[in-house]
Parts: structure tokens; sequence; C-alpha cells
């Protein structure tokens, strides 16, 4: 059976060698927007890349290995959910924040461990997932019932 596992192991990190080679680079594939997150000491601005279809959440940030400093990744979605994402082909850790319909924020799974396939979910319904470099939320005193803003400048 390790023969065989072996194996399929092989051909799946070919497949997904293969399709990291043909993704076209972010700024190519995603529109962009700018948000900032009002937390207690301060206002954080991000730009971030949307994700509004199905096809662009299930890329996501996935084999992107480096992601610039105040930058992430809103996923959009058109209705509240219980969501759940995975680091599948995700090299980088990130923060995820699972935010609200009204953009507070519902909860932060910090640190996400890069390329596992456990899920990481939402602790209620939720509209929207932003992703950020690991550390962000600790570093600039993001919390649960921080609130984002599109900034409209």
């Amino acid at each position: 059976m390790t023969g065989m596992s072996g194996l399929l192991a092989g051909l799946l990190l070919t497949v997904s060698s293969v399709a990291a080679e043909e993704l076209p680079p972010l700024d190519e594939s995603f529109d962009e927007a700018v948000l900032v997150i009002v937390a207690a000491a301060a206002c954080h601005r991000f730009d971030v890349y949307l994700a509004l279809g199905q096809e662009q959440q299930r890329r996501g940030l996935m084999f992107v290995r480096d992601l610039p400093e105040r930058r992430g990744m809103l996923f959009v979605y058109e209705r509240d959910a219980h969501l759940s994402m995975w680091m599948k082909n995700t090299f980088i850790p990130l923060d995820m924040l699972f935010v609200r319909a009204d953009l507070t924020i519902a909860s932060i799974a910090e640190d996400t461990e890069p390329q596992s396939l456990r899920s990481i979910s939402a602790t209620e319904p939720v509209r929207y997932v932003l992703e950020l470099n690991a550390g962000t939320s600790r570093q600039l005193g993001i919390r649960p019932g921080d609130r984002l803003v599109p900034d409209s400048t």
C-alpha cells in the first residue's frame, strides 16, 4: 500500500505543479479594493483582491509564495453561511477573519497551517472571509467585533 500511496502523492504533486504554472498572476485574475479595519486602537488600511465567484474562491491564495504587508484577499459570498476554508496548496500561513453581513468580525482563525486539508470554520454564519498574512491580527490588535469599512478614496 505504501508504494501505491507514494505514487498517488507524486501524481497529485505533479498535477498541482502544472496547475500552478498555468495560473495567471493575481493582479490579472481578481478585481481589487481597499478596506479599512476599524479596531479599538486604530484604523488599518488593506489592499485586497476580491474573490467574487466560485472559480476565484476555489483558487484563493493557492500557490502564492509571498503576500506583501497590508495585502489580502476578501472572499465575498451571496448569503450568510457557516463557511469553511482550507489551506490546500496555500504556501503561506494566514489569518482568516470571518465577517458578518454587517461587516463586523465574528471570529478570527490566526496563523493557519500552510498546505493543510484541515477545515477552518466560522463560529457562526458569515458573509465574508478576509485572509491576511499570519500575525497581522495580533500585531495590529484586530479582534472580533471590529468593523470593515470599504475605503471610497
